[in-house]
């Protein structure tokens, strides 16, 4: 199994737009060890040749030029991109859907919550119905689940279901439904190995933990070092676990969650421009090196 990161930030990248925090200004100014990061997004292929889009970015179309295995090479009009799969409706995971407009038919995968959102809050799927259109394929949720996905030759894919809160555009956002956001667990047929990726991991529910376990790669939520990380900064009133995010840090934190586990690779995606482990000189990346777990960035190559 061959998974390529191509976007390893929280929504806005690194560094985002509108933001003057010390990772952000410093990067700017070249006075922070840190390199630029695009919105979060991995692909996935059991043959190197056909790849499963996990999460569509914004920065889709930069992270397509800067991976020749997703660009068109077979035809006049072609793509290595076989399928799509949504995590969830987030609009940083999402909106680069319409980025794909111009070919065939979308090969996408999501849950039925996640299918609503896309056609009612935030109605991409019935505007790309104008364009390339989508076949749309139900991600199931039950337990113990098992498929197949477009594209992924010898790979086993399972859902997992995880507590979260849908999008703040979903006419549901303050009524939770399982299937808003979910982890999966992708398996190698041929080799035994197991990812476990999970962007958007908020608390280690009792059914997560064997998933995690399990895995010989964890690649989850690394948005924030603190809870409070935001408010600290004056950025904003609700803190990391408000927002489905678990902070690193602290009792119960991802490093008290990553550490014991027997995966050879634990990597942290989907990282906040404010959290200090960007900064590769920061203590807090210091502490993640002692203990075995990396920081993802796009192009970050690993094979299973």
């Amino acid at each position: 199994m061959k998974i390529r990161v191509l976007g390893a930030a929280a929504g806005g990248g690194f560094p985002q737009w509108n933001c003057n925090c010390p990772n952000c200004d410093g990067l700017r100014k070249g006075t922070v060890n840190a390199r630029a990061r695009t919105q979060s997004s991995i692909a996935v292929s059991g043959n190197g040749v056909d790849w499963v889009l996990f999460n569509a970015s914004p920065d889709i179309l930069a992270q397509i030029r800067g991976f020749p295995a997703l660009q068109p090479a077979r035809a006049l009009r072609d793509t290595g991109i076989r399928s799509v799969v949504l995590m969830d409706g987030q609009i940083d995971h999402t909106t680069g859907l319409l980025m794909l407009r111009e070919g065939k038919p979308l090969e996408l995968f999501c849950t039925d919550m996640v299918r609503e959102d896309m056609t009612t809050g935030n109605p991409l799927f019935n505007i790309l119905g104008h364009y390339c259109g989508v076949n749309w394929h139900r991600l199931p949720i039950e337990p113990d689940n098992r498929f197949s996905v477009v594209g992924g030759e010898h790979l086993e894919f399972t859902s997992v279901p995880l507590k979260s809160k849908a999008p703040p555009y979903s006419p549901h956002r303050e009524n939770p439904h399982i299937g808003d956001n979910i982890g999966m667990r992708i398996r190698d047929t041929r080799t035994g190995k197991v990812l476990f990726y999970s962007p958007g991991l908020g608390e280690i529910e009792p059914h997560v933990v064997a998933y995690l376990e399990e895995a010989d790669c964890v690649m989850v939520d690394g948005t924030f070092w603190t809870n409070d990380e935001m408010v600290t900064l004056g950025i904003s009133s609700k803190r990391a676990r408000d927002i489905g995010h678990l902070p690193q840090s602290g009792p119960g934190g991802m490093i008290e969650v990553l550490k014991p586990l027997r995966a050879s690779r634990k990597v942290l995606i989907h990282i906040n421009n404010t959290n200090p482990i960007l900064n590769e000189d920061s203590p807090e990346r210091a502490e993640l090196a002692r203990v075995g777990i990396e920081v993802a960035f796009d192009g970050m190559d690993i094979e299973l």
